[in-house]
């Protein structure tokens, strides 16, 4: 059975390694699975470069979507509210619920063991302090992503189902994950199609040229898989 996989992982990498032309989004999915053989479930994700100049405001591609499959890991939710948001929060299953001690935990500890932040509007003056702590590290909570609600309940359930932000960098790359190797090709097909196609519609309008600049999938472990930006573009309508 070990030599099975040996060959399979050799002859995927062989094909990834002597890929003339990009291929569909499907195909990225397959290649990518037959590569991922390391003895974890290997995270996959996707690299855009995108051609927009992220330095205008006008240009910045920021986002969140619910992928269909979920992530395929536990995500570790935490809300600062007051008190009259608090139970609701924790009847919806986030992790960490409060505001004083946990403003002053991250600050005096540089406590961060938590993978999405949640607060409410009215508590964002305080929260506002945070900013030079979870800004750089892309855990402050924001409006645009809906990490700023007074409806915590939903914002803690979308996190749980799955539900990723994404951010271009300075350099117009986008890079997330979008499942786990162990998620079948047709899941993460669907993941990555539902994430490609909220990067289009998130496409500024003062973006001129190409758009989809490049797009790869890959595993942890694994080679990058070139997509062919044509067939994006046709299966993410």
């Amino acid at each position: 059975m070990a030599q099975a996989e040996g060959k399979r992982y050799r002859d995927a990498l062989e094909a990834v390694e002597e890929q003339d032309e990009p291929v569909s989004l499907r195909e990225a999915a397959e290649l990518v699975k037959e590569t991922a053989t390391a003895n974890f479930d290997e995270s996959v994700d996707m690299d855009l470069r995108l051609g927009v100049e992220p330095q205008h405001a006008d240009q910045m591609v920021r986002g969140s979507i619910t992928l269909p499959n979920g992530t395929g890991r536990e995500v570790r939710v935490l809300v600062l509210a007051s008190e009259g948001k608090q139970v609701e929060a924790e009847e919806a299953g986030a992790d960490y619920v409060g505001l004083e001690e946990y403003i002053e935990r991250i600050q005096e500890e540089n406590w961060l063991d938590f993978d999405v932040a949640i607060a409410t509007p009215d508590v964002m003056g305080q929260v506002g302090q945070l900013g030079r702590i979870l800004g750089p590290r892309g855990l402050m909570p924001n409006p645009k992503s809906g990490t700023v609600t007074m409806d915590v309940a939903e914002a803690v359930e979308e996190v749980k189902a799955g539900k990723i932000e994404f951010r271009v960098d300075r350099s117009g790359n986008l890079h997330t994950a979008i499942g786990k190797a162990s998620f079948s090709v047709k899941e993460l097909y669907e993941n990555a199609r539902a994430f490609l196609r909220e990067v289009i519609r998130l496409r500024p309008a003062s973006a001129k040229g190409l758009y989809l600049r490049s797009i790869t999938m890959s595993a942890t472990m694994g080679p990058p898989v070139r997509i062919d930006r044509g067939s994006v573009l046709s299966e993410a309508r």
